[in-house]
């Protein structure tokens, strides 16, 4: 009893413990309830109404009242499309065709054209499907009024950007955000702790280097290596699954190169706050891993999460890359699209370095 006391002491003395055993099970609960959804919501849809009449009207305010969507723009022209879901803020277009009353009622049937963004194919399936049953649903009570007529309103589905609805242009590009900034991190976290373990961090001190010399020593080579580890990855996404690269293949890898030293830093600046190797691991793979896996919108939808969860999601270096190389592979955008995520992660490569540089001591 004695030593069963003795235990419990020094468990409850042990805050990490305590941490793993109930903290992790309740954030993971959160985690999970919130974010591994099925369904959809808040997807934002536009609407190219070339008809303008009170059916199509009322159609696309019953299509806004809905919990699962909200308007991004009302588009002028088929022109517009294509930029419309390149900015990715939008999963559909619907289309309105000419004269949409007039051929309800002289030709019995009128048609919804749905342009869903396929570089999502979870997503655009959903989309879709939601969006066809509301439009059978507002047909079906036109009808109820007009004998002998039913499918008033026909749908036709296309996909942008994946015609063929194929699962690997979601998985591959998150499949290499995640490997990349697990496997990044993880080798420089233990750069520095290795140092410690082994004793020669003293060498390190008395050598003329600065903190921020060792730093980008720690993570030079790693760069170089990470360059050839990114590069055999997209020749296996080319040659195993057939996954093309629509756009720069120069952006795609600059991209890549910032992504990647952004890792790095990241994985020094967890190694400058471990005090050893088994905590830097600890630190790098598990409290990267499942983060990145549902927070970075690689397979769950952030609209579909409460807004918190925003939030929180826009501090992971992952969101912000994988919608970089989805829209650059899938879509083939240029830089002019993506931006705002490539400053974003150049700002956090930044801030990574400096606070590694003031967070590593000079003296044991």
């Amino acid at each position: 009893m004695a030593f069963v006391k003795k235990e419990f002491l020094h468990i409850l003395r042990d805050y990490r413990t305590l941490i793993i055993m109930f903290g992790l099970p309740v954030a993971q609960i959160l985690i999970f309830g919130f974010v591994v959804r099925t369904d959809i919501h808040n997807a934002g849809i536009a609407i190219l109404d070339l008809s303008k009449d009170e059916v199509t009207r009322s159609l696309t305010d019953k299509l806004a009242s809905s919990d699962f969507f909200r308007i991004t723009a009302n588009l002028d022209s088929y022109n517009d499309i294509d930029a419309i879901l390149k900015k990715g803020k939008t999963k559909e277009v619907i289309v309105f065709e000419d004269n949409f009353s007039a051929k309800m009622i002289h030709q019995g049937s009128a048609m919804v054209s749905i342009i869903a963004d396929g570089s999502e194919p979870n997503v655009a399936n959903l989309v879709t499907n939601y969006t066809r049953s509301i439009i059978s649903s507002f047909s079906a009570s036109l009808a109820k009024g007009q004998s002998g007529t039913s499918g008033l309103i026909t749908t036709e589905v296309r996909m942008f950007f994946n015609p063929r609805i194929e699962s690997q242009f979601m998985f591959v590009p998150g499949v290499i955000t995640l490997i990349l900034i697990l496997i990044c991190a993880l080798m420089t976290s233990v750069t520095i702790t290795r140092e410690k373990e082994f004793g020669t961090m003293e060498v390190l001190l008395v050598s003329p280097l600065k903190p921020w010399q060792i730093i980008i020593g720690k993570v030079a080579p790693y760069f170089f290596l990470s360059i050839v580890n990114v590069t055999v990855i997209l020749l296996m996404a080319w040659s195993v699954f057939r996954m093309p690269v629509a756009g720069s293949i120069a952006l795609l890898f600059g991209e890549c190169m910032l992504y990647i030293l952004m890792a790095l830093s990241l994985g020094i600046l967890i190694s400058t706050v471990a005090k050893d190797m088994q905590s830097a691991i600890f630190i790098s793979f598990i409290g990267l891993m499942l983060p990145s896996l549902l927070l970075s919108g690689f397979i769950y939808p952030i609209e579909n999460m409460p807004k918190i969860y925003d939030y929180v999601s826009m501090i992971m270096p992952p969101r912000w890359f994988v919608t970089i190389i989805r829209s650059v592979m899938v879509k083939g955008v240029g830089l002019a699209y993506v931006w705002k995520e490539t400053l974003i992660m150049a700002a956090m490569t930044v801030f990574f370095i400096v606070l590694s540089a003031k967070r590593f001591k000079e003296r044991l």
